[in-house]
């Protein structure tokens, strides 16, 4: 992985596509509301991508109408490392100890291999 701080990563040049609040709850079959909710409860992570924008969601982290296998138990373990949404959201889009990035996997159903080295982190 690079030497620029995972709060610091540019999140727009990572992700290939966010949606706003309206799109996830849209996507999700929720309100935007329950959105708020889901990212305070670690089931989504938002960040702001570009300076003077709003929050946002990967758009990622969506499949086939639901939040991706995985991801909130990953978001949990990366909180409990420290990690901020941002830094969350970095760690899933670049991490570089898996074959691919940890969101493919994640998409692919491989999550055990993910949440192992999110797990390991904090040692």
């Amino acid at each position: 992985m690079s030497d620029v701080p995972l709060s610091e990563v540019d999140l727009d040049a990572l992700v290939p596509a966010w949606l706003d609040w309206d799109e996830t709850a849209e996507a999700l079959g929720v309100t935007p509301a329950k959105v708020r909710t889901m990212i305070k409860d670690h089931e989504l992570a938002a960040a702001v991508p570009r300076p003077g924008g709003g929050p946002k969601v990967p758009a990622d982290f969506i499949q086939d109408g639901l939040v991706v296998k995985g991801l909130p138990g990953l978001l949990t373990v990366l909180h409990d490392n420290e990690f901020t949404d941002r830094e969350c959201i970095a760690w899933i889009f670049t991490d570089d100890n898996l074959p691919g990035r940890p969101i493919d996997a994640l998409r692919e159903n491989r999550g055990s291999e993910v949440k192992r080295r999110a797990q390991v982190l904090g040692f």
